[in-house]
Formats: C-alpha cells, sequence, structure tokens
C-alpha cells in the first residue's frame, strides 16, 4: 500500500506509526509472520517503485536521490532470525526494540510487532498484531479517554476487520475470540458517539435560541443591526451569549454594542 501524507506534520498521538509515514512510504502488513516469498514479494513492488520515480525524474529531466524513494516498511507480527540474518536484518538504535532495517541500498524495514516495547508510542502498530499482543493493545486502547480522537477511529477499523473475519466460512478460535472481543466494545463506543451527538444538539439548540432572543432585544432597541455585528453575535458561545444579554442593559448606541464585542 502506497501512502502519502496529506499534512505538513503528523499528530505526535501517532507515535511510532506516524514516524513511520513522515515522508511518502510502502507499508505492507502481513497477519501471519512474514516468509522468504513475502519479502521478496515486497522488494519486487519497492523496485517497480523506484524504477517509476527514476523513469518520471529522467522524463522531466530531473536528478533524483535514494532518499526521495518512498522507504518500504514490512509490519509483521512475528519474524524468525533465520529471516532477519539472510537479508541482513539490523536494529538501529534510534528506533528502539522491533524495527530491523535491511542494508541501505533496499531502503527497507521489518517491524516485527510482537517484539516492539509495550509503550504507548507504539499502541496503534501493536493492534495489528497476534493473540496475546493484540489483547493488551485492546485493553490499552479501552483505557484511553473518550475524546481521544483516534480512539474512535481505531476501533472502527477493528470492527471492520472482525466483520471480514466473521464472514469467513473457517474461523480459528483465536479469530472467533476477537470477534467477540470487539463487539461489546463497539457497541459501547456508538452508545458513547449517539450521548454525544444529543449533548451538542442540546447545546446547539441553547445557543440558537440565546442568539435568537439577543438579536431580537438588540432589533428592537437600536433597529437593524449591522451584517458584521450579528454574524459576530452568531459565533458566540452560550456563555458570552449570557454575558451580552446583561452587558446590554447598559449599552446606549450600537457603539457600545461594537466595543463590547471587539474590546
Amino acid at each position: 500500500m502506497y501512502f502519502s501524507p496529506n499534512i505538513s506534520e503528523i499528530p505526535s498521538q501517532l507515535g511510532l506509526l506516524g514516524k513511520l509515514c513522515q515522508n511518502p512510504c510502502l507499508l505492507e502488513p502481513y497477519r501471519n509472520g512474514i516468509t522468504l516469498d513475502g519479502i521478496n514479494d515486497c522488494l519486487s513492488k519497492r523496485f517497480a517503485i523506484r524504477e517509476i520515480f527514476h523513469r518520471e525524474a529522467k522524463r522531466n529531466k530531473q536528478r533524483i536521490s535514494e532518499e526521495e524513494i518512498p522507504k518500504l516498511w514490512i509490519l509483521t507480527p512475528t519474524a524468525s532470525e533465520r529471516i532477519l540474518s539472510l537479508f541482513t536484518a539490523q536494529l538501529q538504535p534510534n528506533w528502539g526494540e522491533g524495527v530491523y532495517f535491511l542494508p541501505e541500498g533496499f531502503g527497507t524495514a521489518i517491524v516485527v510487532i510482537h517484539q516492539l516495547p509495550a509503550i504507548p508510542e507504539t499502541l496503534w502498530l501493536r493492534l495489528l498484531g497476534r493473540g496475546g499482543t493484540r489483547e493488551r493493545a485492546i485493553n490499552e486502547l479501552t483505557r484511553l479517554s473518550p475524546n481521544n480522537p483516534l480512539k474512535s477511529a481505531s476501533l472502527n477499523l477493528l470492527y471492520n476487520l472482525s466483520r471480514n473475519l466473521e464472514a469467513l466460512s473457517k474461523k480459528t478460535q483465536e479469530d472467533r475470540e476477537f470477534i467477540m472481543r470487539l463487539a461489546p466494545l463497539y457497541q459501547q463506543d456508538r452508545e458513547q458517539a449517539v450521548q454525544e451527538g444529543v449533548q451538542q444538539g442540546i447545546q446547539q439548540g441553547r445557543q440558537q435560541g440565546e442568539t435568537y432572543l439577543l438579536l431580537r432585544q438588540l432589533q428592537r432597541r437600536f433597529g437593524e443591526i449591522p451584517q458584521n455585528l450579528e454574524e459576530t453575535i452568531r459565533n458566540l458561545p452560550v456563555e458570552q451569549l449570557e454575558d451580552l444579554g446583561l452587558a446590554l442593559l447598559d449599552f446606549n448606541t450600537l457603539t457600545d454594542l461594537d466595543n463590547w464585542l471587539h474590546p
């Protein structure tokens, strides 16, 4: 999968996953442990992408460095020592445990998910693991604040995965346990979202009501309200609308209103 970030700065909450995706890259996730053939297939894709980039640069009469070619990240639950040694994959000090880099010319690294440390920075990758690794990551996910924007999105993705597994005619015991684990979590998340929607609707209704009453009072007192002042009032939060309702008792002209809105 080719990924190109469409924002200037990756959110820090993404941790290690965000670090992988800071620049355009190739992401190749594997459900089971990576094999020799699997790595060779991934490398073939990366070499094909490299050739495309070089042809494009040549056509535009530009030079391109290896750093500009998308890096390949192979995401796998496990990888044997034999596999890693065959490709001379090595850890790098500034990347921590579980991230093995092939020799520089390959532009490739293997992320062994089950070897990643159990810290918040690796949570979003550990959710792609299997068995106990994924189960512990899901437990961590459920403990995140409901206000965390990544929590609901992650639960949605995990639930979609569980639905895909549910559609399989042959499921492993691990698959069945995963499906059962996700169902109540997703339901809780949906109920939370509905409750937040209700509260938001109540808040919006209150704001609209306060705004309507204020504008009516101002129009009765001063006549037509300039459009720029009306727009400013409509954008005020409820608390400021209440303050304005008290302050307008002391207003003598529209200038007083303007000064209050633009101190």
